[in-house]
């Protein structure tokens, strides 16, 4: 995918997701510690995470969720296709990215602290391993084909850096190298997005993924020249499972637009009584359609 450049335009700073993670999503809140599995649908995509483990306490490290997992996925993908290497620096470059977003790094040193809560969702998103199925069923609704993919983001590192102490210098020999596989759909499919538009939304996991949802779902309109409505029930399944009452989810999820709206004025979509429409509007990020 390729930028238009103008020079009557200034192009915005464009950050990146793997499309994967926009078809379906992280949790938004901690699932229980207890629970083996945590998974989310989409169509005939599932996404199931198992959290990795702690050797040394012999417990599991627990479920990446909320807005951290997020940041880091979209500066791992951004860094990945700068670089074009699966070994990612720790360094100078994530410490710049989480400040840009309001977070600091190396700052406190207590569980409520930036530093602290993002080693621990760092580990967690890092160690995890996360699965994604796909079954087709025919027109009898019997089971007709079934592929999968499991993964770990970054099977293989190494940290350096203690969240207690508040010095940034710390994280610079810190590193990981990307799973093969998902390094794979970061260069195959990534989804572009407008770095202006996560600082805005950066306090809420559902706005952040309601607009890199709604920023791919506009470029596939576009390219196809449909409409789309997605009922609420769907929506949930993809973008709220945790929710519970579907009033609520539909609360949040009106919520969560209206800010995805005042950062993306491109966006044409409505609220219907069964679900939300999408039309093809402007894209997020100036691109040319040719990918």
């Amino acid at each position: 995918m390729d930028l238009i450049n103008s020079s009557h335009e200034t192009v915005p700073e464009i950050t990146y997701m793997a499309r994967a993670f926009v078809q379906a999503t992280l949790p938004h809140r901690a699932p229980a510690t207890d629970l083996p599995v945590w998974s989310r649908v989409n169509g005939n995509l599932q996404l199931s995470i198992r959290p990795g483990w702690d050797v040394k306490n012999n417990k599991n490290l627990g479920y990446p969720y909320g807005v951290i997992p997020r940041l880091l996925l979209f500066w791992m993908t951004t860094e990945a296709l700068k670089t074009g290497s699966r070994r990612i620096e720790l360094g100078r470059s994530l410490a710049y990215f989480m400040k840009n977003l309001g977070l600091n790094p190396g700052s406190g040193t207590g569980p409520r602290s930036d530093s602290f809560r993002l080693r621990q969702q760092m580990e967690r998103l890092f160690r995890a391993t996360i699965s994604f199925d796909i079954t087709i069923n025919n027109a009898a609704g019997e089971l007709s084909s079934q592929s999968w993919l499991d993964m770990q983001i970054a099977p293989i590192g190494e940290f350096w850096w203690n969240p207690r102490l508040a010095d940034e210098s710390a994280l610079f020999n810190s590193w990981v190298e990307l799973g093969e596989k998902f390094y794979d759909s970061i260069i195959n499919n990534p989804v572009p997005l407008n770095m202006e538009a996560l600082q805005a939304l950066r306090n809420s996991p559902l706005a952040l993924d309601l607009y890199a949802w709604t920023s791919y779902k506009t470029y596939s309109l576009l390219r196809s020249n449909k409409h789309l409505n997605v009922s609420w029930n769907d929506l949930a399944m993809q973008l709220g499972s945790e929710y519970g009452r579907m009033i609520d989810f539909k609360r949040k999820i009106i919520q969560a637009l209206v800010r995805v709206q005042k950062v993306y004025e491109g966006l044409r979509i409505s609220e219907t009584d069964n679900g939300l429409l999408i039309k093809p509007g402007k894209l997020s990020v100036p691109l040319k359609l040719d990918f």
